[in-house]
């Protein structure tokens, strides 16, 4: 799970708006065979794509950064309410242009579907706009005060004086991005829109830790963003791109943004957070205590789901897959010879030593290797299962200290699709005793492979799709492939222990939990304790773990309730895609088309899983689906 504030996120984030003309769409997908007049409009129509999506990225330097690229290297994102506006317009410009220039039943499926996703991101960001100010903008996950830096530290790579000298100038552009969201941060708290006080205490300590050590005080230590342009000077330095003199002007020059710029951007990020902490909720409260809090939250649902289901159906979803885990679990118990009860088991795992990693640097290093040995034992099944592979490579790393939370969850940061940089499952590895060994290879499968690396590299690498389309990203999508990779890899071997067998349960009921605790908090009135109590009487979780996870949801309405949902479709979907092949269901080609279109909404995502089980019923002469093959290009 990756989040971060970055301006494509602010632009589009926060939105979910349905298609009405889905179910027309699939009627005119049946009759649009592969005509010579059909190819040439949607190749007509995909170059349009990839003019429009390079217009669109030349807005966002971060996102040419992330990609490998070098324009506005010394620049980062405009992340004021203006800009924002100013890009929703050049959304909406392009979706007219779209709808005047294109003839939509002259498109073959597979462009049909890109044609729908572009209109579709910019009616998810239009339902957003009326929200913009109910959101919170600066929290312990929604983490643009260590996101913005962790990008320059990981992603802004040097190997020439001028790429030091971009870096230099980026750091100011940070400052001013930082401020930026402090002052949106402030409209939101005159209207009434605060995050609890919990995340406020998290904003101060966090930013902290950026402003700790040299060159900020005399300390032997330095701080995050001192220490790694040191290191890229000094890497310069070494390659002989640059000579002594070269070198300490370099320094020097990083030296002044940090203290002219970097410091009073987070000093004031800082006091003002310090201040304003008496005017948030010490018992933090669902989002319907705030302005509009019931239609926000409404819209928050549809967005991280993007469906139609109301708070009342994923509560009742989310307590039907509770007792049916519970039953689960039961039998799990059983065959270990544990006597006791549900509870009494989850005590055990909570407090016997074995169940542990030591809360040491060892410990630490242990469950990094650990998980890396649970990745390459899934690397080898993985074509049996697969037709599409991720050329990324994937490494296993702790988070970095200025940004490590206690029982905070793991989460997957994506390589670069030039292959520079890998994709890394990040784990907070502060507190030992919040991680568990029972639920760590689910986890890995989780964040790793199959789960987003592979289905996040396969994304950024396709080449039979706009490029748009690599990028796309859909919470219910992404974290729905995640847990029902979790359960796929059983399939594929994993889980030969049954304490792990019973982690993975355990991760299942923690995303079926969050259906009911989401909803309850934010459309039932339930209290943060409440949510705890119910956390804890249905998982094996550590304490510290679900103290966070409540607080996550505390600040992030309806996100949580994406995993489950996304998983049970995708299930429905492989349930009837069996049905309909019988013998010839492939579970790799079944697997390709759904990774092989990029991120979708479930909608059409369901339309493209119809699509191709219609090509694998007709008679070979009228299967020219293009949209059915998932290939790469």
């Amino acid at each position: 799970m990756r989040i971060a504030i970055l301006s494509f996120v602010l632009v589009f984030c926060f939105a979910g708006c349905q298609r009405e003309s889905a179910a027309p769409v699939a009627a005119k997908a049946q009759d649009t065979g592969g005509s010579t007049d059909s190819q040439s409009e949607s190749e007509r129509l995909n170059v349009w794509f990839e003019n429009k999506y390079e217009q669109q990225l030349l807005m966002s330097p971060s996102q040419l950064t992330r990609l490998g690229r070098r324009e506005r290297y010394d620049e980062y994102d405009d992340l004021s309410e203006a800009e924002a506006d100013r890009r929703l317009a050049w959304l909406g410009a392009t979706v007219a242009e779209l709808k005047s220039q294109f003839d939509y039943a002259r498109l073959d499926l597979e462009t049909q579907t890109s044609y729908d996703l572009w209109v579709y991101r910019y009616e998810q960001a239009l339902a957003g706009r009326e929200f913009r100010r109910r959101n919170y903008v600066i929290t312990q996950m929604q983490g643009a005060h260590t996101a913005i830096p962790n990008f320059l530290i990981r992603y802004h790579q040097v190997n020439t004086e001028a790429d030091m000298r971009a870096y230099i100038d980026r750091i100011g552009a940070i400052s001013l991005a930082v401020a930026q969201l402090l002052e949106r941060a402030k409209l939101h708290a005159a209207e009434g829109v605060r995050p609890p006080g919990f995340a406020y205490e998290a904003v101060i300590e966090e930013s902290g830790k950026l402003l700790a050590g040299a060159p900020f005080s005399e300390s032997s230590e330095a701080a995050p963003i001192w220490a790694d342009a040191l290191q890229k000077i000094a890497q310069l330095r070494s390659g002989g791109h640059i000579d002594e003199a070269t070198a300490q002007s370099l320094i020097d020059a990083t030296r002044q943004v940090l203290i002219g710029e970097f410091l009073p951007s987070y000093t004031a990020l800082i006091d003002w957070f310090s201040l304003d902490i008496d005017n948030a909720d010490r018992e933090p409260q669902g989002v319907s205590e705030l302005p509009q809090g019931d239609a926000f939250y409404a819209y928050r649902l549809k967005a991280m789901t993007t469906t139609d289901l109301s708070a009342d159906a994923i509560h009742e979803i989310g307590l039907s897959e509770v007792a049916r885990l519970r039953e689960e679990m039961a039998a799990v118990i059983e065959r270990v010879g544990f006597t006791g009860s549900l509870q009494e088991f989850f005590e055990y795992l909570s407090t016997d030593d074995r169940f542990f990693y030591p809360n040491t640097n060892e410990g630490r290093q242990a469950y990094v290797d650990d998980s890396q040995a649970y990745l390459d034992a899934i690397n080898i099944r993985l074509p049996e299962f697969f037709g599409l592979l991720p050329k990324a490579q994937l490494v296993v790393k702790r988070v970095e200290a200025y940004r490590e939370q206690d029982g905070a969850a793991q989460h997957y940061m994506r390589g670069t699709p030039d292959g520079s940089l890998p994709g890394v499952y990040y784990a907070h590895l502060s507190d030992m005793r919040s991680m568990p060994k029972p639920p760590m290879e689910a986890v890995a499968y989780h964040e790793g492979n199959p789960g987003h690396h592979m289905q996040l590299s396969i994304a950024a690498e396709l080449t039979s799709v706009p490029k748009f389309r690599t990028r796309s990203s859909y919470t219910v999508y992404s974290e729905g492939w995640g847990l029902y990779a979790e359960l796929l890899a059983k399939e594929m071997g994993g889980y030969q222990d049954e304490y792990s067998e019973f982690g993975r349960l355990t991760t299942e009921m923690w995303r079926a939990v969050r259906l009911v605790v989401d909803t309850g908090l934010h459309a039932k009135g339930w209290p943060e304790a409440g949510a705890v109590g119910y956390f804890m009487d249905n998982t094996a979780i550590a304490e510290g773990a679900i103290r966070s996870e409540v607080k996550r949801y505390l600040v992030m309405p309806g996100q949580a309730t994406a995993y489950k949902i996304g998983m049970l479709k995708i299930l429905e979907l492989r349930t009837r895609a069996k049905s309909a092949l019988g013998e010839r269901f492939d579970i790799r080609e079944f697997h390709d088309v759904v990774l092989g279109g990029g991120g979708l909404p479930l909608t059409i995502l369901e339309r493209r899983i119809d699509n191709w089980l219609k090509s694998k019923t007709l008679p070979a002469a009228a299967n020219q689906d293009p949209q059915a093959s998932g290939s790469q290009g």
